[in-house]
């Protein structure tokens, strides 16, 4: 091995003891491929099984916790005792290779689809999304808040039935928990809206008991961490100064880890904050040695992780790289990091083990894969 990649490769613990053999995780990404009636397809676990033998942890797509939070087409559930043997299944293809597995836990929101829930689209507030082709969402009441952070506890439940290692808490990219907090979306007078403590207090909610159950269910240490996007591009919107008091809250909670959702390792804050570092620099100072920071945005060479890894966040999540190079991680530690490939082979869907559904949207998606 290159010794300017050694420190990729150096064993991670975290606070609850669950080792990592390496810094190197594979990142969340949706792949439209679960069969009709919400249990994972075999072309997914081959899909995971293939990417799971380099790095040391890898979180699933996400997996809805309630009927009516089914974000996509093609997604696979977590809102039943019926699905644990498919969560199962996940997670042992997973293991088998060596990695810890994660399942992310979710709510869409306002963004699922209407005929993935029968019509009923919900969030925070009767705010439509901006993005194009979106619902007017119903409001949920005090009630159906409570029950649907009941049910992101269930889920947890069956992870830890179905022998995952740990649980992700998904409170980015504009889904249900991040519309909570959210002032776009989060236009509530009771306690779940209107000043930013009170925002916060269904993802806060949802952590608590997320925990609850673990400590109740899980026999041997279970990892919970907690995704989330600094900033949106909305107004009113989240700005870096709202997600310095997100995670200031989140860092209280003795979680394992956070998960900064962006597509770029080195973006800088838009709004909130006047500060020329790196998001993840600020977010990284910002919580010290409370909870582990996991960096992710475009990162595809040996070279982009060398370099994002020396920042001294402790690990560095993957994502359309491991759909591109499988091997990554192998080629890095074996020192053949010049073979790595950083576009997607169009030609190679069956060499890249990669689902139909997934496959189309990477080769239909111009500008989302490198090559495409």
């Amino acid at each position: 091995m290159n010794p300017t990649y050694k420190l990729l490769f150096e064993p991670f613990s975290f606070r609850n003891g669950v080792s990592l053999k390496n810094r190197i995780i594979m990142a969340p990404m949706t792949n439209f491929s679960s069969n009709p009636d919400g249990t994972v397809s075999d072309s997914e676990v081959a899909y995971y099984a293939r990417r799971s033998s380099g790095v040391s942890m890898v979180i699933t797509a996400c997996t809805f916790v309630t009927a009516n939070g089914k974000g996509f087409q093609g997604e696979f559930a977590g809102n039943s005792d019926e699905m644990i043997p498919s969560l199962k299944r996940l997670a042992s293809a997973i293991k088998e290779q060596g990695a810890k597995a994660i399942l992310q836990i979710f709510h869409g929101g306002r963004e699922c689809p209407s005929d993935l829930v029968n019509g009923d689209v919900v969030s925070a507030s009767a705010v439509q999304s901006e993005r194009s082709g979106s619902n007017v969402p119903r409001e949920l009441s005090d009630e159906e808040v409570q029950s649907i952070i009941r049910d992101f506890g269930e889920a947890t439940r069956r992870a830890i039935e179905a022998g995952y290692d740990g649980v992700e808490i998904h409170g980015a990219n504009g889904y249900l928990i991040q519309q909570f907090f959210s002032p776009h979306s989060n236009r509530r007078e009771d306690r779940w809206g209107g000043s930013i403590e009170k925002r916060l207090s269904f993802p806060l909610a949802v952590v608590d008991e997320v925990q609850k159950v673990v400590n109740e269910h899980a026999k041997e240490p279970f990892i919970v961490g907690y995704r989330f996007s600094p900033e949106e591009p909305e107004t009113p919107g989240i700005t870096m100064a709202d997600t310095l008091v997100l995670i200031d809250a989140l860092a209280d909670k003795n979680l394992d880890y956070l998960h900064v959702s962006q597509t770029d390792f080195w973006a800088k804050p838009r709004r909130g904050v006047e500060d020329s570092r790196t998001r993840l620099e600020i977010i990284h100072e910002r919580v010290g040695d409370k909870v582990p920071v996991i960096g992710v945005g475009s990162i595809y060479s040996a070279e982009d992780a060398g370099r994002a890894i020396q920042t001294g966040l402790p690990l560095l999540a993957l994502g359309r790289e491991l759909i591109i190079d499988p091997d990554w991680v192998q080629k890095v530690e074996s020192g053949k990091e010049n073979e790595i490939e950083t576009k997607i082979d169009k030609n190679a869907q069956d060499r890249l083990v990669v689902p139909d559904p997934l496959w189309q949207a990477i080769v239909n998606s111009p500008g989302w894969f490198p090559g495409v």
